[in-house]
């Protein structure tokens, strides 16, 4: 059996990944933007196009991060305006089930789908972030253990809504009373590596969006997750595996590696990387310079403050280990504070050559069924964009493994998933 290749573009909204900084760049408020960006991708063919979630905009030490995005349009809102704009491409919310109402998110969902004729996505996310639930009166009353347990009950309200029946339930994690309003049903989609995100996933989803690129661990996560989905009477063809990733195009091999280190170097700026070690430190750095050695001065007394919004649970604490830790790794390769941050900060997995290197990369990963696709954060718009879809899609059509039009009007129809 040959199995074809599903792309989708998710635009983070916030972070790093996209250097706001390029000339090319306008606003990312501006709708223009977008609608550039999703018919150049529904050209290429693409499955569906993402947006994500912020609930809060992040801080640095306490004050707005001035070197993030803040005040993102609501993902819904924004993806009905694009649904008028586009006519086949999905459109993919990112939606927190921790500080949503089921039956009020359920309705919003299924008024995408609806308006979009088919085209709906939830990208299902959970938080335990006390300092996002100040937004909503929450806090932290979620633990963080029982978030997936809140994120299954959640879905499984709305799963029943979109089926027409009503909801009676009342108890520490759901409290509503609801009935059917419009009939749809999204593409649910799935980000958690866990093992309760795996869980979720193979209950729930019909595509997760994984953070296993790299071929071994994608194999090994496809495998798990394929037991996981027989666990709960699913067959192993009824979800797709899309993992993020990243793609620098060019001409030569040498001209992509140059590239990428270009795109590696705008992503951490000097202000960012000393924005970065002040979370560590909880001290203003201000003063330093990113090209010279890390701070000589001690951190503050305390854990890390979780206002930046991108800390890892099992990083928020231990702050005095790693920071020593960054020291001796800094000293014994010469890194100076910007090369240091570079090197430990988490870097979502790149795709780096010519379009025939990556397209003969990427067949072997689908037909060994690694992986069903790609979810794809571009760094550079429109340019990463523009790229796949002008030298990297003609690239892959030739091998047999990417449309060479849509064969349907749905999500659930591009992804051939199962009615």
């Amino acid at each position: 059996m040959s199995y074809r290749l599903h792309l989708g573009v998710f635009f983070t909204g916030v972070g790093p990944q996209t250097i706001w900084t390029d000339p090319a760049f306008t606003s990312h408020t501006h709708i223009d933007r977008f609608v550039d960006t999703i018919r150049t991708l529904e050209r290429g063919l693409f499955d569906a196009f993402f947006l994500g979630e912020g609930l809060r905009v992040r801080e640095n030490r306490g004050r707005v991060h001035e070197l993030d995005v803040a005040g993102r349009p609501d993902a819904i809102t924004q993806l009905a305006a694009l649904a008028a704009e586009t006519t086949h491409i999905g459109l993919v919310a990112t939606q927190n089930t921790t500080y949503n109402f089921p039956a009020d998110l359920a309705r919003r969902l299924a008024s995408l789908d609806a308006i979009s004729g088919g085209r709906a996505g939830w990208n299902i996310v959970t938080t335990d972030n006390a300092w996002t639930g100040e937004n909503f009166r929450y806090g932290g009353w979620l633990p963080h253990e029982r978030r997936y347990e809140r994120a299954n009950a959640f879905v499984e309200t709305a799963k029943t809504l979109w089926g027409g029946a009503p909801v009676d339930r009342h108890d520490d994690l759901i409290d509503v009373t609801a009935g059917p309003t419009v009939p749809a049903r999204p593409v649910l989609f799935q980000a958690g590596d866990s093992a309760g995100g795996r869980d979720l996933a193979a209950r729930h989803a019909d595509v997760v969006f994984s953070a296993n690129t790299d071929y071994d661990k994608a194999l090994a996560y496809a495998a798990d997750l394929r037991e996981r989905l027989a666990a709960y009477g699913r067959s192993a063809d009824s979800l797709r595996i899309l993992p993020g990733a990243a793609v620098v195009l060019g001409d030569t091999p040498a001209d992509a590696a140059e590239k990428a280190r270009y795109i590696q170097r705008e992503q951490v700026t000097g202000p960012r990387a000393l924005a970065f070690l002040e979370q560590y430190w909880g001290k203003d750095l201000s003063g330093y310079d990113p090209e010279g050695p890390l701070p000589d001065i001690e951190p503050a007394e305390g854990e890390l403050d979780p206002s930046r919004g991108t800390i890892a649970i099992e990083h928020r604490t231990g702050k005095a280990e790693r920071i020593a830790g960054w020291r001796k790794l800094a000293a014994e390769r010469n890194l100076s504070l910007r090369d240091l941050v570079i090197e430990v900060t988490p870097q979502h997995s790149t795709f780096v050559g010519t379009p025939s290197q990556i397209a003969d990369e990427w067949q072997r990963y689908v037909e060994n069924r690694a992986v069903d696709g790609f979810n794809i954060l571009p760094q550079l718009l429109p340019g990463t964009v523009e790229d796949i879809v002008d030298k990297l899609v003609p690239e892959l059509q030739s091998r047999g493994i990417y449309r060479t039009e849509y064969e349907g009007t749905t999500l659930r129809e591009h992804l051939d998933l199962p009615a």
